[in-house]
């Protein structure tokens, strides 16, 4: 195997199984490209896509044993690496969040209050807790919601057509998708209060 590249995923996962270096040299010179463009898409940081396509090649190793079809390898590993990054996108997103008290970014903190220093602690303490809970609700819900509240609190003064362009709807849908929306997070929110 070290002379020759192998045909096919098949030859190479028994060749690495088998100890051959160059049978993974292989696997990572098919893969790396693509993994690396899966993992572009979540707007990682360097460091975090090469720990989310270091991830997939762990996940990897850690499945050689149990593989029922290595033909299909490449998609495999995709998804892995999209899996991968996902995670730390949401864990990044979730340490901006939490680090970030200044109304910045997505932070839990209520957008329209940032800035403004509080008086009574107790206030600034309510009122925080209030936004972290409003912004953790809103890190439960689906697509398109998400992103629909995490745009209105960045882009408070866009407009209708102009929110709906970065959303990637027509603006007729704009209206009708938030008000679905505002009615899931008012049902995620009474549930929140209801759960001790």
């Amino acid at each position: 195997m070290a002379s020759e590249a192998p045909v096919s995923e098949q030859h190479a996962i028994d060749a690495v199984l088998a100890g051959d270096q160059a049978a993974w040299d292989v696997l990572v010179n098919r893969f790396s490209g693509p993994l690396w463009s899966a993992v572009r898409a979540y707007d990682l940081s360097a460091a975090d896509a090469a720990d989310a396509v270091q991830g997939a090649w762990l996940r990897l190793v850690e499945s050689l044993h149990t593989i029922r079809d290595p033909d299909r390898i490449g998609p495999w590993l995709f998804t892995t690496a999209k899996r991968e990054a996902s995670l730390l996108s949401r864990r990044n997103r979730g340490e901006r969040l939490i680090a970030d008290p200044a109304g910045t970014e997505h932070s839990h903190a209520d957008p329209a209050l940032a800035g403004q220093v509080h008086p009574d602690p107790a206030v600034a303490v309510l009122t925080a807790d209030e936004g972290r809970r409003l912004w953790l609700a809103v890190e439960e819900m689906h697509e398109p919601c998400r992103s629909l509240f995490r745009l209105m609190a960045t882009a408070p003064d866009a407009g209708v057509h102009q929110l709906a362009g970065r959303l990637g709807m027509p603006s007729g849908s704009y209206g009708p998708t938030r008000g679905r929306c505002l009615n899931r997070l008012r049902t995620v929110l009474t549930a929140q209060e209801a759960t001790p």
